[in-house]
């Protein structure tokens, strides 16, 4: 069982990475590997990934509430039209919608995929060279939008640019791929401004934290329910310290991409990668 110390420091690394564009799945499997500690277990990385959701809720708590209340009183206009549009006159509602399907390429890779991404969980290699993916769609996105005649506001947003890039996310589910990165850098790619991009990123990754948190917990209860017991106060500590994180990096990054690029967590990634798999290599010499 990791001691309190250890689940601080992954706490923090949760919290602090999930939200910048540099992958919180990607240092939570290299940084236990460059210390040389065993692998934290899925349910640790779960709870942490609960505390990153707790402090979304604290940052967008009121969006969340005007978004779920609009998308549940579109839901009859929605059923006597026989499908979605995104011509419905209600931003948060259009906004709810858009959320749901852009989760639905996440979850259906993460139960299709589920055992081959738990493997490269494992594969610090992976992670690094991940990373550098993340570093190239980072500039590239940067690149792009820089030749886009016209970067749209987050009301723009069509359909078509909110599935495009739920498929994003569903990619960042290997280690090493930021989530919030991807889904900036397709919302980027595709007109909307990083401003935007970055609070759709936020918010489109609500669901996709509570579902596959609410599913692993739950299936530890039901398979394990003393391995909870055994590490609850390394739980609590991580739960934490990735809540407190998490919320502070929300509230940079908000206010970095208002007047920055994204090249410095590109140039981040890259450099991370290249040593990761530079000392990989030599550890195997």
């Amino acid at each position: 069982m990791f001691d309190l110390f250890k689940a601080f420091v992954l706490g923090f690394v949760q919290g602090a990475s999930e939200f910048l564009p540099v992958s919180s799945s990607g240092h939570l499997v290299i940084v236990p590997w460059l210390f040389g500690w065993p692998s934290s277990s899925l349910l640790f990385d779960t709870v942490v990934h609960l505390g990153t959701l707790l402090s979304i809720l604290a940052v967008f708590g009121r969006d969340f509430a005007a978004i779920v209340r609009a998308t549940l009183r579109s839901l009859p206009m929605i059923l006597k039209r026989g499908g979605l549009t995104s011509s419905l006159a209600d931003f948060n509602a259009r906004l709810g919608w858009f959320i749901v399907l852009g989760s639905v390429p996440a979850a259906i890779t993460g139960l299709l995929f589920k055992d081959a991404l738990e493997r490269l969980y494992h594969t610090p290699q992976a992670a690094a060279f991940f990373l550098a993916v993340t570093a190239l769609l980072l500039a590239g996105s940067e690149w792009m939008s820089r030749n886009v005649a016209a970067r749209a506001p987050l009301p723009a947003m069509s359909l078509r640019q909110s599935f495009l890039i739920g498929l994003a996310q569903a990619a960042a589910l290997a280690p090493g791929i930021s989530r919030s990165g991807t889904t900036i850098a397709a919302a980027m790619a595709q007109g909307l401004r990083r401003e935007a991009a970055t609070r759709y990123s936020f918010l489109l990754g609500a669901p996709a934290f509570l579902g596959a948190g609410l599913l692993q917990v739950g299936d530890t209860l039901a398979t394990e329910p003393s391995v909870v017991f055994a590490e609850l106060p390394a739980l609590l500590v991580g739960f934490v310290t990735s809540a407190l994180c998490g919320y502070v990096a929300i509230r940079f990054l908000l206010a970095y991409v208002r007047r920055n690029s994204l090249y410095l967590f590109s140039v981040y990634c890259l450099l991370v990668s290249l040593a990761v798999l530079t000392l990989f290599t030599l550890r195997l010499q």
